[in-house]
């Protein structure tokens, strides 16, 4: 049986040049056979990709030519199937977007705990440990004792944070994220606030999983990842969840059988979310999608075209968004992934 080796990276790095760089690396990716999605900004790179052992490897000795990745480091699992539909290296204003500008992540890279360190630092009571993915994510699975924000979207974490200070008293903050790019970005950001004394976890929760023993672990859960996989327990084998393909959020067994789930149109997560001709579009969608299944294709948007110079793809990774891709990434990224990562 094939098995694809799914990688998940980023890196904070100055890329002005990053528009240039997108057709390059989509003909590499296009010739390893590499599926994924990949976003360039002017602060780095960050994505999630799966294919043979030779094209991943492919992919990242072509990222590692990129000024300031010549260390980058990913994580790795592997899947039976493909979790990725198509390759797409899109162009963003921001690897992971949190629509703050004035920081610079990259000078966050002294601030890690290893996954070896991270217990100990999230038990001293007087730490503030903060689980900076959205709200979805932390539903299926976190740290004990960990704050959940309750965001939609990685942008709303700086007004949250705001917010929460105003009320409380701040010591000591540990972050953590699904591959290490949201919490390191979060980071910059409370620094950027008067925030000295914060760390976060090395290459996130999936580092965690891969490098402490389930019997040492205080993870609780199931981590939500951006692909097909949707979830990965704490053997970063693909967990129990589903995904609900009309809000991408993920659903159980017992979430099936309620009244508002139908394939690809609702759940009872986002059935009042959506008007009636939504719904229609979804289930539209749902019966082109059964129709290429039933000629033994997949049901596909056209190949990428590199976009023009300058040119920023929409915002297509939010829960609800009817463009948001089929895969693990916001990186994934936030795609975890990602991101995410």
């Amino acid at each position: 049986m094939t098995q694809y080796i799914v990688a998940a990276f980023y890196q904070f790095t100055s890329l002005p040049d990053f528009t240039d760089r997108q057709a390059n690396l989509l003909a590499v990716a296009e010739k390893s056979a590499v599926f994924g999605t990949i976003l360039l900004a002017h602060e780095g790179v960050n994505g999630t990709i799966a294919g043979p052992r030779e094209g991943v490897d492919s992919v990242l000795d072509h990222i590692k030519t990129f000024p300031g990745c010549q260390n980058l480091t990913w994580k790795e699992s592997i899947s039976d199937d493909n979790p990725f539909h198509r390759i797409k290296v899109r162009l963003k204003k921001e690897i992971v977007t949190m629509g703050i500008t004035d920081i610079d992540p990259a000078k966050s890279f002294e601030r890690y705990v290893e996954p070896a360190d991270w217990n100990e630092v999230i038990s001293d009571p007087e730490t503030l440990v903060i689980d900076t993915r959205n709200d979805y994510e932390v539903s299926i699975g976190t740290f004990e004792g960990a704050l959940n924000p309750s965001t939609t979207s990685f942008r709303e974490f700086p007004q949250w944070f705001r917010k929460f200070r105003e009320k409380n008293e701040i010591k000591k903050v540990a972050m953590f994220c699904t591959g290490g790019i949201r919490c390191e970005k979060s980071t910059a950001f409370l620094r950027s606030q008067g925030i000295d004394n914060v760390v976060h976890l090395k290459g996130g929760i999936l580092k965690y999983l891969e490098e402490v023993p389930k019997e040492k672990s205080l993870w609780s859960g199931e981590c939500f990842v951006f692909d097909q996989r949707v979830s990965v327990n704490h053997d970063l084998q693909p967990g129990s969840y589903d995904l609900c393909h009309a809000c991408r959020r993920p659903i159980t067994g017992d979430d099936k059988q309620s009244e508002f789930y139908a394939p690809g149109i609702s759940c009872a997560n986002c059935y009042y979310e959506h008007d009636e001709k939504t719904r229609a579009r979804f289930a539209e969608r749902q019966k082109q999608i059964a129709l290429a299944k039933v000629r033994g294709e997949k049901h596909l948007g056209a190949k990428q075209k590199p976009l023009e110079s300058g040119e920023f793809s929409e915002e297509d990774r939010k829960p609800g968004s009817v463009n948001r891709p089929k895969w693990k990434f916001d990186g994934g990224p936030d795609f975890w992934r990602s991101e995410g990562k």
